[in-house]
Parts: C-alpha cells; structure tokens; sequence
C-alpha cells in the first residue's frame, strides 16, 4: 500500500494539508483519524467564532469542518476512521506507518512524504501536583467540553476553573448557559492565556470572576468533590500564606495548557522544541527527517483555527512536492534566534535559497506587553520594525519577510523591545 502522501490526523490540519498535497499534484493521499469521523477537536466546539479569516463569516467548529471534509468528499481523497497509527519509521525513499484498526487489523503503509497533524492533549491533573484526594468531579475543560456538548451530560452544577486557556473560558460561559453557577476561574500566571475576546465574552459578561497569580492549593472531599481552597503566589508561583479563600463546588475543571501530541514524531527521531514541545521546522515546514512535515497544534498551540488550515496547507503543498521529487532538502539553512520577550518562533530555522518569493513567520511573547516594538534583524541589518500597541501570550504575531532581503543573511533574529 503505497501513497505519496500520508496524512496522520483529520482534523482541521490533516483535512487543508489533504486538499493543498491534491491541489499540488499528489495523486495517491490518505488521511488516517483515529476518531470515528473527521473534523477532530471542531466536533466538540459548537460556539461560534470560526472562519473569520478564511471564509469571512462567523461558523461555529463543526460548520467549520464540514467546509473541508465536504471538499475532502468532493476531491475523493481516501480516508480510514478510527484507526490509529502505532509507529512512523524512516526508509529510503519515505516513510513507513504502521497502523490499526478493527476492520483493517495491523496495516503497513508506505509514502513519500507524511505530514503530523495529530494535533494536541491537554495537560493531566497529575502534571500539576495539586494537593488532596482524587474524588470525582475533578475533569479537564475538554472533556468537561465533550461532556456538554456531545454527549448531553452536566458534569457539575457548582464549578471552579483553574486555568484561563481559551477552553476553560469558552466552558466558564458553556457551564454558565446550562445553568451551572462558575464561582471564579484561577490563574496561576499574571496574565490569562486566553484570547482577549473570550476573557471579555466568556466572563465578564457573566460575571464571573478572574483570579490572577493564584493557584488551587487544596481539593476537598471524598466520594465527590466539595470545595477547594486556592491562594495566590508570588513571582515564583509559590503560594504565599494568608491569602486563601475557600469556595463550596462539586466540580473543578482544569484549562492548564495543551501539550502536542508528538509520541510519533519523537519515534521517528524529529528534532523537537524545548519551548513548544513541536517539531522544529524549516520554512518549507518540515522536519529534521526528510519527507516528514509538521502542521497544525501538533507544532505549536494555535488561537485560531484559520491560521492552522493556512499553515497547514502550506504543509501539505510542500509534502506534495516533496513527493514528486522537486522539492529539495538541499541548501544552507540559517537559525531563527528569539530576543526580547520572543518565546519562539515557527520556523526555527530557514534556507533563504529554497524561500518562495515572501515567507510568513510566526511567534509569541512571554508577557503582556504595550507599544513595543517588533524587529527582525539580519545579522546587524534591520529588516523590519513595527510598533505594536499590545501583544499578550495568549495570542501569536506574525511578520512577513522577503526573499530578497535575506539573500546573503548568516543570521535572523527576531525580538521585541520597548
């Protein structure tokens, strides 16, 4: 079973980078979802606020969706559900990915290029080492999400958050619209991590409280959960003793960031980043394995969708390419160095030689900041300066960078300053 492209994940990544590898002349693509239907984490998101810069209208996430996997359908691109991909290994001319499923059983599928699109997970309550008993009602914002809206079922009437991702918040105004009572969300951070829409759609026009720079200290209960304690901390997110507060719920839902998928991708030997715990990619947006291309979450956490499909069909172009031989792996790449209150940037790395004619590079910072400055400097030459009057962790920046002004650049750098 041979393919030129191989495309493991259908959700909103996996469905562009499909259509943009067709698009790009590859003929034999398959997109292998471990779901039981396309669309991925958008099934569950049936609050608006999608396809603003994609389609120019306001879909909730499934309405998202269908637009791609109906096109899926109309190009016939083959796709297998619910099956799961166990291994991904190099070979000479590709790669080889083992997968399963219950009606195909153990299958070994071979293509010239892959593309990552297994998206994210979130982080566990035991990645946070929150004191006290494991009673029930203790769930993350996804699943809490998948509860709701999927599946028709409460999981609580009295809610405390702790997190302010953008799950955590859009479910503060879901639990609130289904008659639950969210008594605060929790921060642990001086600043939310959410988009500032949500902040102001999800909570301040409900009401509820945001905490900042305060942490769940204690869970209380047995059987079920009953109140927690949380307090706030200092600068090294220590609790400071004195300011607890105690709040009687029967739920605590935990937003505390979302974590790449990316077993698979470690596998296999990709070089990852210690910042977004994704691939590090070049500006063709593949990886250190040649013939293997990243996208989507399972890179970088996105806030919007849009720039995920637009990032991954960049991805799939690039894999199609790749697949019929004409894109190369050949040439000398320079880093992407960070400065200022830049946490990182995608790509890491570029080759100005194998640049198109313009480049799109995208980043965050590490804190609120108002009117400062983004720069990019090759080498001491200034490429770009550009004021902006706020920027905030929660949301990415990007700058466009020309082929030519890098022609004969050794280094790139791209940094803030105030």
């Amino acid at each position: 079973m041979k393919y030129d492209v191989i495309v493991i994940g259908g959700g909103p990544a996996g469905l562009a980078a499909a259509l943009a590898a067709k698009e790009n002349g590859a003929q034999e693509i398959l997109i292998l979802e471990r779901e039981k239907e396309l669309g991925g984490i958008l099934n569950q998101c049936i609050h608006n606020g999608f396809g603003l810069h994609t389609f120019k209208e306001e879909l909730t996430g499934p309405e998202y969706a269908a637009r791609f996997i109906d096109r899926v359908k109309e190009e016939n691109i083959p796709y297998l559900l619910s099956t799961t991909v166990i291994d991904l290994a190099r070979q000479e001319n590709g790669v080889t990915v083992t997968a399963v499923s219950r009606e195909n059983g153990l299958m070994t599928l071979e293509g010239s290029a892959a593309v990552l699109a297994m998206g994210c997970r979130e982080r566990p309550r035991g990645a946070l080492n929150i004191p006290g008993t494991r009673p029930a009602g203790i769930f993350s914002a996804g699943t809490a999400q998948r509860l709701v809206n999927l599946e028709g079922y409460l999981p609580g009437r009295e809610v405390v958050i702790l997190g302010s991702g953008d799950i955590g918040l859009i479910m503060a105004r879901r639990m609130t619209l289904e008659g639950a009572k969210v008594k605060c969300v929790a921060e642990i951070m001086p600043y939310s991590g959410g988009l500032k829409r949500n902040i102001v759609q999800c909570l301040n026009d409900y009401g509820i409280p945001l905490k900042l720079s305060h942490t769940v200290v204690d869970i209380r209960g047995k059987e079920r959960v009953e109140g927690v304690t949380i307090a706030q901390v200092d600068e090294h997110n220590k609790p400071i003793p004195g300011t607890e507060e105690d709040y009687s719920c029967d739920t605590l839902l935990l937003s505390v960031g979302l974590i790449p998928e990316n077993e698979l991708s470690r596998g296999i030997g990709v070089e990852l980043s210690p910042v977004t715990n994704g691939p590090k990619v070049n500006e063709s947006l593949g990886t250190n394995i040649p013939g293997v291309f990243a996208c989507g979450n399972v890179l970088h956490v996105h806030d919007l969708v849009d720039y995920v499909s637009e990032e991954a069909a960049e991805a799939g172009k690039n894999a199609a390419r790749y697949a019929a031989g004409s894109g190369t792996q050949e040439g000398v790449e320079i880093p992407v160095e960070t400065g200022g209150a830049v946490r990182y940037t995608v790509p890491s790395r570029i080759c100005p030689d194998r640049m198109e004619e313009e480049l799109v590079v995208r980043f965050r910072v590490g804190k609120n900041m108002r009117n400062a400055w983004v720069c990019v400097y090759a080498g001491e030459k200034e490429l770009l300066r550009r004021k902006r009057p706020v920027m905030a962790p929660g949301e990415m920046e990007q700058v466009k960078l020309k082929k030519e002004d890098l022609k004969d650049a050794l280094s790139l750098r791209v940094c803030t300053e105030e």
